[in-house]
């Protein structure tokens, strides 16, 4: 079991950059790959970025590489994203999510189990 709860979202100018992190409970945290994904009005989740338990594996999306890092703390319990270049279809709520599975590269939103509630990321051209 593991909560989630993001934070950092808000509104900045195309170009700009901002970071979000996850703040998870659970004793296991350490055990889970964590991802973060994102979802625009109308449109289905889509996976943005992963990286394992260990924090030595990361996979993004192709259409975000070069503009994003995801990162993981786990002493603080905590996962980052970091976006650059943001563009106004970055424009979504994104959330963090945690995979109990060993298996990396996972994409799909089903393969993640426990989910925060979304922060808000606006873009303003």
């Amino acid at each position: 079991q593991v909560q989630l709860v993001e934070s950092g979202g808000g509104l900045v100018q195309a170009g700009g950059s901002l970071s979000l992190s996850c703040a998870a409970s659970g004793r296991t945290f350490s055990n889970y790959a964590m991802a973060w994904f994102r979802q625009a009005p109308g449109k289905e989740r889509e996976f943005v970025a992963g990286i394992d338990w260990r924090g030595l594996r990361t996979w993004y999306a192709d259409s975000e590489k070069g503009r994003l890092t995801i990162s993981r703390d786990n002493a603080r319990k905590t996962v980052f994203l970091q976006m650059h270049s943001l563009k106004p279809e970055d424009t979504a709520v994104y959330y963090c999510a945690a995979d109990l599975s060993l298996v990396a590269n996972r994409r799909r939103p089903n393969d993640y189990e426990y989910w925060g509630q979304g922060t808000q990321v606006t873009v303003s051209s």
